[in-house]
């Protein structure tokens, strides 16, 4: 699973750069579409195979209706719940619409479609659910019995092109058994998701439009807030939390008036980016204008100056139109969009300003998130040419000539994390960094470093079978972290190796394989030579 701001960018930014504009570097141009042709051979045909919850028949009744999950060692599942109406027909580009009610007791075992996307051979948290438009379902775990449970909401990665609530690896039973309430969602993807073109514009007159991922998230929590005590869970006690894509929506929600009252604290996992986001409409030079995206993407699919309703004609198979991680389409899609609605501003502004959701608030990131994998030289170029000279000069002091791969991780992901840490600490809200480093034991003799999304089956319990005790340790670790975080706002009890908060001294908490602890400045040097470069970078 990856962010907006990783492999799909980086891709992206060494076809084109980052305004869109072409580049001549032929060598950066054609790796990246040998890249993506060796990619296409990799990605196998696996045939949908629906997954379900196992357990006895246990019934809830919401407000939303009468449901009927499984119960299993302890813990009872609802899956493929419809939290709005199905975005569909003339309900596709649309805010998220009340689901409609049903009669009698609906069975909650099957978990619902994925989103339309286009899958890849490496993903950390495979599904092989059917996908399709009328994919807008959450699933619930919860301990038997449970009472005003801490909520934790769960929101998947991807790119924001593809990914899945209904993957194995992100079942929610064993982070449930530890006393909170799991909640996970599907949310539309690619252009179903983040869409914008002058005529959806003008049909919207100044409501949300663009970012129908996101209203569908919002939708999700307020669902969450409405029926969420029905299954044991405290409305007033709801834990965001995502990784890559899911980690930067996380932020985006912070920055959104629309979430306001909606969560009570945030986790953000290898998704803070200071790249910047496209803008609705823009001609500003080096800004991406989401309108004008729309309108390519309509033209390349046959539609000169279409309407509302000749752009919501198009088949699904149209609109996805082979978006995928390794294939971001820039110039035809934006990814998430300050619309000056759903989002005023760029997350970064917004935090910068003062103006997220002032909640306790954890972030981090892995210790060799994409520096180690196999396109990491692609990424490193994608990003030393988008940087002046005086900024690739200042960065070659701290990571030689040429830059060791870890600039990559830093650029990133880690120097970003850093960078929201120190907005929301300095505001005094309780603020928690950390790095996760910790690789399976089975693996270090061929892997140095935790790479992007490993830490998830740690997170969820879902490790292999083959994992060690000392990997099931960590496991429980980082679920005791996570889960004290969602219950009182701070991951620290007794018995943990203690976790600093973050503050002036620059402390974050190192998970590794030979130790936990805390560390103070970590790759300082490195870090404040990537932060000087963001802050010469034009927005």
């Amino acid at each position: 699973m990856t962010s907006v701001s990783s492999v799909s960018d980086a891709v992206a930014l060494g076809e084109e750069g980052r305004a869109g504009s072409p580049r001549s570097e032929k060598p950066c141009r054609y790796a990246a579409r040998a890249l993506l042709a060796i990619l296409a051979l990799l990605t196998l045909s696996t045939p949908a195979q629906a997954r379900t919850l196992d357990g006895t028949p246990v019934i809830v009744q919401a407000p939303a209706g009468k449901l009927a999950g499984r119960a299993l060692n302890g813990v009872e599942g609802f899956a493929g719940i419809p939290y709005v109406r199905p975005p569909t027909g003339a309900l596709r580009w649309r805010a998220p619409q009340p689901a409609p009610a049903w009669a009698g007791v609906r069975d909650a075992a099957a978990f619902g479609n994925d989103c339309p996307q286009q899958r890849l051979p490496f993903d950390a948290t495979p599904s092989t659910q059917p996908t399709g438009e009328d994919c807008l379902a959450l699933n619930i775990w919860r301990p038997a019995g449970a009472r005003r449970l801490p909520v934790m909401v769960w929101i998947h990665g991807g790119g924001f092109v593809m990914g899945s609530s209904a993957s194995p690896v992100l079942d929610g039973a064993a982070l449930a058994r530890r006393g909170v309430v799991l909640v996970s969602f599907n949310y539309r993807l690619g252009r179903f998701g983040f869409f914008a073109h002058p005529a959806l514009t003008a049909e919207a007159g100044g409501r949300p439009t663009a970012d129908f991922a996101l209203l569908d998230m919002i939708a999700a929590l307020r669902w969450v807030k409405a029926n969420i005590a029905a299954f044991g869970g405290d409305p007033a006690k709801v834990t965001i939390f995502g990784e890559s894509a899911g980690g930067a929506a996380v932020n985006l929600l912070m920055a959104s008036p629309l979430a306001r009252g909606l969560f009570s604290k945030a986790i953000v996992e290898s998704g803070a980016t200071r790249l910047p986001y496209a803008r609705l409409s823009s001609d500003r030079p080096g800004q991406v204008s989401a309108e004008k995206a729309g309108v390519a993407f309509a033209a390349s699919a046959g539609l000169a100056d279409p309407d509302a309703a000749a752009l919501r004609a198009l088949t699904p198979t149209a609109v996805q139109g082979g978006l995928g991680l390794m294939d971001m389409q820039p110039g035809r899609f934006s990814g998430p969009i300050i619309d000056g609605v759903a989002v005023p501003a760029d997350p970064v502004d917004a935090f910068a300003a003062g103006h997220e959701a002032r909640v306790p608030y954890l972030v981090g990131t892995n210790g060799a998130e994409l520096s180690l994998e196999p396109f990491a030289p692609l990424l490193m170029a994608s990003i030393t040419k988008q940087l002046s000279a005086a900024s690739l000069a200042d960065l070659k002091t701290v990571y030689g000539d040429p830059p060791a791969p870890a600039l990559i991780d830093h650029f990133l992901f880690t120097e970003p994390a850093r960078g929201f840490a120190r907005l929301t600490a300095a505001r005094g809200v309780p603020t928690f960094l950390y790095v996760f480093d910790y690789v399976a034991e089975a693996d270090r003799g061929r892997r140095k470093g935790a790479g992007h999304a490993s830490e998830l089956a740690y997170l969820f319990g879902n490790l292999p079978a083959s994992a060690t005790p000392a990997d099931r340790a960590t496991s429980q670790l980082i679920g005791d972290y996570w889960t004290n975080f969602a219950k009182t706002g701070n991951p620290n009890a007794p018995g943990l190796p203690p976790w600093p908060r973050y503050d002036t001294a620059d402390r974050l908490l190192l998970i590794g394989n030979d130790a936990v602890a805390g560390k103070a400045h970590y790759a300082g040097p490195r870090l404040d030579a990537v932060e000087r470069v963001y802050a010469a970078m034009p927005r």
